[in-house]
């Protein structure tokens, strides 16, 4: 189900930097983010929640401003 909140995000894997966009259209990059976090992330149905739990506050982060080329994948 799609989040009221989270427009989409994507992982960088071999960097463990998650790119998470929002329905606003502010993106910011998360550094250091495990990929178990990132799996429970997907899974988990609501990701307003998951990400106010288990994501803000938790990681380095930085704005990512317009026209950077960070990609992001729909959720």
């Amino acid at each position: 189900m799609p989040s009221t909140v989270i427009k989409r995000f994507d992982y960088d894997e071999d960097n463990r930097v998650l790119v998470i966009e929002f329905v606003t259209g502010t993106r910011y990059r998360y550094f250091e983010v495990d990929k178990a976090v990132v799996e429970a992330f997907r899974r988990f149905r609501e990701k307003g929640i998951f990400y106010n739990q288990q994501i803000k506050g938790k990681y380095a982060f930085e704005k990512i401003l317009p026209g950077d080329a960070a990609g992001s994948a729909v959720i």
